[in-house]
Order: structure tokens, then sequence, then C-alpha cells
């Protein structure tokens, strides 16, 4: 059985290899289709219960230069037409789905990219008044925005407080020089520093950073000391993510010397050596691959609960309706999940002609839902009931296919099934994404192709 991650046996390095979805959805994005366009969105949109908070995420595809490593949907300027063009877009995006919906109260506001401060002070200032006008943002929790710690100064950082923005997501990655070069984004720590300071002064004191491992050119020592380093300017949460070489999808990862990757048992190791550093520091693991400190609101949804997971990953937003705005967003209502045009061309010529910029989707099915939940359970706590998932959405369900598939993985200390349930073991959390996958009914339909699991 596996006992450790620091010292995984040969079927943890097989295991790691696999590749499975990351599941921020369920079904996935390549099972979306056609189905769900503009009309069918208009129509799911009307049909939001007039009591539910709405949570907004704003997409902007720009940065100024790409990084080799990316998987977001983005492209690089560093003209202002384009941005200029694209904010205009955006609050005319806002207006079509706020006719659509009316002044409803918004719980949550978050912006993500590509780098949304490529839009400039202006552009977001713009922007903001135009949602304050359309939506109610009295009761808003969170107003977070994800920031290239390369381009932020003290003007941008009270334009952002201004805003009201509360939580600021930063790009670390690395801290190692060599491995900033084979990735193509040179930003020493005291750059990163500067960037926490100058948002701690405007009062933006609610920070995450995000690390990776299984970088190019990147050892486990590498990662242990961006570990150590991130921790001394105290993030109240740390995402660490395992590099995604999926060239296929990105093609600027094809400029990655692919022989400067680690494989499956120094992936292992980078991912432990970051996670043993965290947790002596007292950061709570939330999930397979987030870290907050106690008092962090990630922290208490995952210790009451009530942790949920999108497509920005672990969140603590329980909400049911995301209403995604730019190219490529994608919302998540109580009928189904819904994708605007990826490109930017075609989102804007959608909103010119004043038609919601939706092109594919997926209708939920009561299988879905029931499978969403179990899979999302799982995500989050570790542990779930397929049957009784199913059983309080009136299915009766016995998931013997699902469980049997699990037979290895239980044989190899990664769960326990004991009448039914299903428990992730301390040890098997880097790879509960194979557990979720036993109920993902279309991952046997097809063979799309997704990251690897560790």
């Amino acid at each position: 059985m596996i006992t450790d991650i620091r010292t995984p046996r040969v079927e943890a390095h097989a295991l790691a290899e696999q590749n499975v979805p990351r599941y921020t959805s369920y079904p996935t994005a390549p099972h979306f289709t056609k189905d769900v366009g503009a009309d069918v969105y208009a129509a799911w949109l009307a049909e939001i219960p007039p009591d539910a908070p709405l949570s907004l995420y704003l997409h902007v595809p720009y940065c100024r230069e790409l990084c080799l490593y990316c998987g977001c949907h983005t492209k690089a300027t560093r003209q202002q037409e384009p941005v200029d063009a694209y904010a205009a877009v955006l609050m005319a995006e806002i207006d079509l789905v706020a006719a659509r919906v009316g002044r409803r109260r918004v719980s949550h506001l978050h912006w993500g990219g590509g780098t949304p401060s490529s839009l400039g002070g202006l552009n977001l200032a713009r922007i903001v008044a135009r949602i304050e006008q359309a939506f109610d943002l009295e009761g808003v929790r969170e107003h977070a925005i994800e920031l290239d710690p390369r381009h932020l100064d003290r003007s941008l950082a009270r334009i952002l407080a201004g805003l009201g923005v509360n939580r600021a997501s930063l790009g670390v990655q690395d801290f190692s020089p060599h491995v900033q070069e084979a990735i193509g984004r040179i930003q020493p720590y005291e750059q990163v520093a500067c960037a926490v300071d100058t948002l701690r002064e405007a009062g933006i004191a609610d920070l995450n950073f995000d690390l990776m491992y299984g970088l190019p050119r990147q050892s486990a020592d590498d990662v242990r000391r961006s570990a150590e380093l991130a921790l001394t300017l105290t993030p109240q949460r740390i995402a660490l993510f395992g590099y995604a070489h999926v060239p296929w999808f990105r093609p600027q990862q094809r400029l990655i010397d692919t022989a400067a990757l680690a494989g499956p048992a120094e992936r292992l190791r980078q991912m432990s050596a970051a996670r043993e550093i965290f947790l002596a520091a007292c950061y709570r693991p939330i999930g397979f691959d987030h870290f907050a400190l106690p008092t962090d609101t990630l922290a208490v949804a995952a210790e009451t609960g009530a942790m949920r997971r999108n497509f920005q990953g672990y969140t603590s937003d329980t909400g049911d309706v995301l209403i995604g705005f730019g190219a490529s967003a994608i919302g998540r209502l109580p009928q189904g999940y819904v994708q605007n045009a990826p490109d930017v061309g075609g989102h804007q010529r959608a909103v010119a002609a004043k038609e919601l910029a939706a092109v594919r989707g997926k209708a939920f099915s009561p299988d879905d839902r029931v499978r969403a939940r179990i899979i999302e359970t799982l995500m989050c706590e570790f542990a779930a009931d397929p049957r009784a998932v199913a059983a309080e959405a009136g299915i009766d369900e016995s998931f013997a296919a699902e469980l049997e598939q699990l037979i290895p993985l239980a044989a190899q200390g990664i769960v326990e099934i004991e009448g039914g349930r299903v428990a992730v073991t301390e040890a098997g959390r880097p790879f509960v994404r194979l557990v979720a996958a036993a109920f993902d009914a279309y991952l046997r339909q097809g063979a799309q192709r997704h990251s690897v699991a560790v």
C-alpha cells in the first residue's frame, strides 16, 4: 500500500502518469456541445430564481507577453486599442445580460485571464461602474482579481482598492532564475515582494499565490526553496498546481523542452516537498492542491463543509448562479453550463449584434447532477456515499461498476470502500482526481486528452 507520498512506490508513479480531468466542472468542458447557444442561454437566464444571488466572472484574454507554460485563453498585445475595444464589448455584454435578469444581488466578483489589469485602471473603473448600474453590489463578499506582479504599481493598486477589490491572486510559479528562464517569465523574489507590499499598502490584504511544480528544469530543491520564500510574504492562500503540458491545446508550450520536464516520480517528490513546507508552517491543506491560513475564508469553508469547486478552483462561493462575461468565459446556471465564443472576434461580433455570445454548453441531466455532486464531494471532502447522493435525488443507483473500478485503487491504499461509501485515504489525496474519474460517465465515451493526475 502507498502509505507515504514522500517515498511513492512504482504503482504511485504509474497512477501519477494517468490523464484525467481537473474536475472544475462536471460534465467537463470537452463535452460541451453547440446544443446550448444564445437562445438557450437567454431562456436559462430568464428562469433564474428571483432571490438567487449572482456570482460574476469577467475574463480578459490579454497579456503583455505570453508565458510558455500558460494554458489559459489569452493572447499577447502591447497595443492599447484592442484592450480598449474589448472593455467596450464587456460593458455592452453586461447590459445584454442585465436586460434579461434584471437588477440582481451579486455576492462574488472575479476577474480572470490573461491579465485583467492589462485593461488599465480607467477601463477597469468604467466596467465596475457599469456593473454597479446593472447589478446590486452592496452585498459583495469577495471581489477578486488575478494579477501579474511584474505589472503592478501603486497607482493601479489604489484604483483596485477603490473599486472594492479585496483579494488578489499573484502568479508566482517559481522563484528560481533558471526555471523562470525556461518558462519565459522573469520575476525575481524582490519584484513579487514589492507587489505584495504595494497591494497591502493600498488596503488589499487577502492575497493568493499560485506556485507550480513539474516545470522545465525544476527540481525538488527549487520547489522547496520557492515554497519557503513564498511563506516569507505570508499569503493567505497558496495554490500548488502541477504544470500541465498540453502543447496540442496551447501552441506556445511547444517551445518548452520536453526533455527538461520532470517524470512522474520527480513530480511527486516536488509536490511533496512543497506540501511539507506549507504544513510545517501551519497552513491547512485544502482539497488536493490548495493551502490556506486557518483564518482564511476558504479554510473556514473547508472546515464547515461549505467549500465548493468551480472554474476558478476551490472556492467558498456556494451560489448556484455564475455568469461569465468575455471571450471563452464559462458560466454555471441551475440548468447547466454555458460558454461564450472562445475567440475575441466571435465574442465581439455577437455582442455588436446585441446577441448573447454563448456558443456551446451542456444542459444537466438528472444523472449529470448526481455524478457532479459525487465528484465535487470527493474533490472537496475526500469522501462520498454515491448511493445516498443518488437516493436524495430520487434515483435508485448502486454504482456497482464504479465501485468495482475503484478496487485496484483500494488495493494500493488510495481509497477505502465500506458499505458503498468511498473515502480517500490521507496518502491517496494527491490522486483524488483518479477516484473522481470512476464516476465520470463521459470519460468512458471518448478519448479526450487531459493533463496528468499529479
